[in-house]
């Protein structure tokens, strides 16, 4: 998941806490207010029903009883209840006895059973504790807190969709910047370094990231330049008196008296060691070419099939005794799925060299080149029956100049599976490596098809 749809999500859901927070606050507290005026309506009535009780005239009783008539509408399922003493112990009461118990301890109390709604109180009079009940049913307060409930829930799902839009579109327009640097830094390659980020208007993170970016081009602009004219310079400058030192010493080999064996021997060793320098700078600049300029390079579709024959006869030339087989036993139906794109020079250097290596370090035992594809990929593997690579040395076997610890008797410089690393990344590619010491090794890689349009 993506930091974008991240944000949308974190927004979508604090935004959808905030209003279930809201939405259970405002049900909670009209809950609560509807049925404490409801009570106190309650209360009200008891009151007055302790005091008419407690008038012996009959003027007041009547005046007090034309004010609850006029004044205080009569509520559903009204009900009325006063108990002496004596009825509390005759069991007959049908008030429920949690009430009374709370009326007698706390002189007043309240209670709900269901839809019944009681308030009570008890007055102390000279006949003894009276206790007067008002009880009465709230289908309306029911009816406004179930209303209130029904919008509630469906303001809700609407604020969730509405969060869910707005959230995306936040999400959308707050990471365009950042969309926008992917992109441009995306289409820059070392073909076009000398290209920058526009510059965004701010002083925020978005202005940082872009003239960070800046000064890493910048970094990197140069030290691409530096060794781009490295390796020009080297390519003239380290070649050349190596031919020079080459073309004298099998001069001076042609000329020798045979009978010399001391500097006939010396002169041979030179004429190695200058062949053996020159394959090892021939090898670095191809290292250090296909680190810079690869995106220079023309590239085509290449069917890998074509590509692993090429590979062989090109090894029956350097290596005539090698033992070299092609396997094509599970290529798929499809022959278009074995295309990709790239370089064809390139990719034979870097298969070539790794199939050579499979020839050398096995004595030129069976080494089988096979194609398939899988997920998308072409995948070449290379299988010897060599001398393998310890497990130690795996994970270090890529770093140029690194040579394996069971490799002593096998001439090599350690460039050339570092150059094929360097070739596969290049074509968006992979090396894997699956080996065990005296048994062989398998080196496999994986190339994305070209996509047909």
């Amino acid at each position: 998941m993506n930091i974008q749809k991240k944000v949308a999500l974190l927004f979508f859901t604090l935004t959808s806490s905030v209003i279930i927070l809201l939405s259970g606050a405002i049900f909670y507290f009209v809950h609560q207010y509807t049925f404490e005026d409801f009570y106190k309506r309650l209360e009200a009535r008891a009151n007055i029903a302790a005091q008419i009780y407690k008038m012996n005239d009959r003027d007041s009783m009547g005046v007090y009883r034309e004010v609850r008539q006029r004044y205080l509408e009569r509520l559903p399922d009204e009900r009325q209840y006063i108990l002496k003493t004596a009825d509390l112990n005759n069991g007959k009461s049908k008030i429920p006895t949690e009430l009374i118990n709370n009326i007698l301890q706390q002189e007043r109390a309240r209670y709900k059973s269901g839809n019944i709604f009681y308030a009570g109180k008890v007055s102390h009079l000279s006949e003894g504790n009276v206790i007067f009940i008002v009880s009465a049913i709230d289908p309306y307060g029911f009816n406004e807190l179930n209303n209130l409930e029904h919008i509630l829930i469906v303001g809700f799902v609407i604020s969730l969709g509405l969060v869910y839009l707005i959230g995306r579109r936040f999400s959308y327009h707050t990471f365009k910047p950042v969309r926008n640097i992917i992109k441009k830094v995306n289409s820059i390659t070392a073909s076009n370094l000398h290209l920058r980020l526009e510059d965004y208007n701010g002083k925020d993170e978005i202005a940082e990231l872009t003239e960070t970016f800046n000064d890493m081009l910048n970094r990197l602009e140069t030290a691409f330049e530096t060794q781009n004219n490295f390796v020009s310079n080297a390519s003239h400058e380290l070649r050349t008196p190596l031919a020079v030192i080459k073309g004298e010493a099998e001069l001076a080999l042609k000329n020798i008296d045979p009978n010399d064996e001391q500097n006939k021997q010396t002169l041979t060793e030179i004429l190695k060691g200058a062949k053996s320098l020159q394959d090892m700078i021939t090898s670095l600049l191809g290292l250090a070419q296909t680190g810079f300029d690869g995106k220079k390079q023309n590239w085509e579709n290449i069917r890998m099939d074509e590509l692993a024959w090429e590979i062989k006869a090109s090894a029956d030339q350097i290596v005539s005794a090698n033992n070299i087989m092609v396997d094509l036993s599970d290529l798929p139906e499809n022959l278009d799925a074995l295309v990709v794109s790239g370089n064809p020079n390139l990719l034979k250097l870097a298969l070539s060299n790794i199939v050579l290596n499979a020839c050398k370090y096995s004595d030129n035992k069976t080494v089988i080149i096979k194609i398939f594809t899988d997920k998308g990929m072409v995948i070449v593997s290379v299988k010897d029956e060599g001398i393998g690579i310890p497990e130690k040395d795996v994970q270090h076997i890529f770093e140029p100049f690194f040579r394996a610890s069971n490799t002593g008797k096998f001439d090599g410089h350690g460039v050339g599976l570092p150059l094929a690393l360097n070739i596969i990344r290049l074509h968006r590619g992979n090396i894997t490596i699956i080996s065990k010491e005296n048994e062989g090794a398998d080196i496999r890689i994986a190339l994305p098809v070209q996509k047909s349009h």
